[in-house]
């Protein structure tokens, strides 16, 4: 085999004709929780219910195992977006003509950068103290996982496989949690003490968990399969079919995912600390269904301006997840405001709220003016 050159390649496709905005945008929709976009939006709905409905007031916070609600998309559309995007990127490599040696190395700096990032972020890897260290234990790190084995699959495997290999990660997942059995529990235990993803992480990482019930290095499987979803719907955007027709296919392919991820979560429940198959299906239905609603108003319907505060965030993803970690913008915003806000009342807290994600976004709107982007 030829190592000049990449095994296999995505087809080739009638490009868009233009930057497919939604993903940007829809990058930034997910940045924008994590910069502080959900305080602010408790804050404004606070002003018409307070307190708020409890239906609502849970959607703001993680379930604590089983279930799933609003904030814990946020992690699997971060992944999800990553994998969108390699498709594009891999083509343009491919392009201009770089070989499987050059994509691979290009690779493992990314996976690199990324682990560190996310031990720095998450991991008290600045604070240089083995006892407080924590090797796997960030988002960042989970994307660098899904990269890693969507990656490989993008070099080496034609389109249908990596289709059948998102699910062969899922199945194969299942099949692990389901009959291995774990010293002391036995098999198919799915409690955050006694099911097989955990007992891995303690025995593989010990001292250096996040002492968290998430848990990593088995449900990096689930990290890949979350990702390659998204690979396969960069497919879909790169394709040759009409705009309408991609929002349709995404549409269905999401309502697809949910009917699955439901249907499967009857013998394998929705867990995202552990990542679950049939909670990369259902976070997967929500993220495709996101997708497809960005791409239909903002690519086909051509409404882009109410995305711009989105797209800039987007446009420097990495830099909006890390600055939080190293900036204290809840601080600054508290200092600036907090004065007035004492006579607003409820809009006060609005104020605050809006500070610490406002300031954040005026040093990347400042990048974004001056065609600053931070890429990995």
């Amino acid at each position: 085999m030829d190592e000049s050159k990449p095994a296999h390649t995505t087809p080739p496709v009638a490009s868009p004709p233009e930057r497919i905005v939604s993903v940007d945008a829809l990058r930034g929709f997910d940045m924008f929780w994590i910069a502080g976009g959900g305080p602010l939006v408790m804050a404004f709905c606070r002003l018409f219910s307070n307190p708020l409905p409890g239906w609502l007031e849970r959607h703001f916070d993680h379930v604590e195992w089983e279930g799933f609600v609003g904030w814990d998309l946020i992690m699997p559309l971060f992944l999800f977006i990553v994998g969108v995007a390699m498709p594009f990127s891999f083509a343009k490599r491919l392009a201009r003509g770089d070989s499987r040696g050059n994509i691979y190395r290009k690779v493992a700096y990314r996976v690199v950068i990324l682990w560190v990032l996310g031990t720095i972020a998450q991991g008290h890897l600045l604070a240089f103290d083995l006892n407080n260290l924590q090797l796997y234990s960030n988002t960042l790190q989970a994307i660098a996982a899904g990269y890693l084995i969507s990656s490989i699959a993008l070099v080496e495997l034609p389109v249908r496989w990596q289709a059948a290999l998102a699910g062969a990660l899922m199945v194969v997942f299942w099949a692990l949690m389901k009959f291995v059995p774990v010293p002391g529990h036995g098999a198919g235990v799915l409690t955050p003490d006694g099911n097989l993803a955990m007992w891995i992480d303690r025995s593989l990482i010990g001292p250096f968990q996040d002492g968290t019930t998430y848990t990593w290095i088995l449900s990096s499987l689930g990290f890949g399969a979350t990702t390659l979803l998204g690979v396969l719907s960069g497919h879909m955007l790169r394709s040759a079919l009409p705009g309408p027709r991609k929002a349709l296919l995404l549409t269905s392919a999401g309502l697809g995912c949910l009917l699955a991820g439901w249907l499967w979560s009857f013998e394998f429940p929705i867990i995202k600390h552990v990542w679950t198959s049939s909670m990369v299906l259902c976070s997967g239905g929500w993220c495709l269904l996101l997708l497809a609603l960005f791409y239909w108003v903002i690519d086909v319907q051509g409404y882009r301006r109410w995305a711009f505060p989105f797209i800039v965030i987007g446009s420097n993803a990495i830099v909006a997840y890390i600055a939080p970690d190293i900036i204290p913008f809840s601080q600054i915003s508290k200092t600036l405001f907090t004065g007035l806000a004492r006579h607003l009342g409820m809009f006060g807290n609005v104020l605050v709220a809006f500070g610490t994600v406002g300031v954040l976004w005026l040093i990347l709107y400042y990048l974004y003016r001056n065609r600053t982007f931070v890429r990995i």
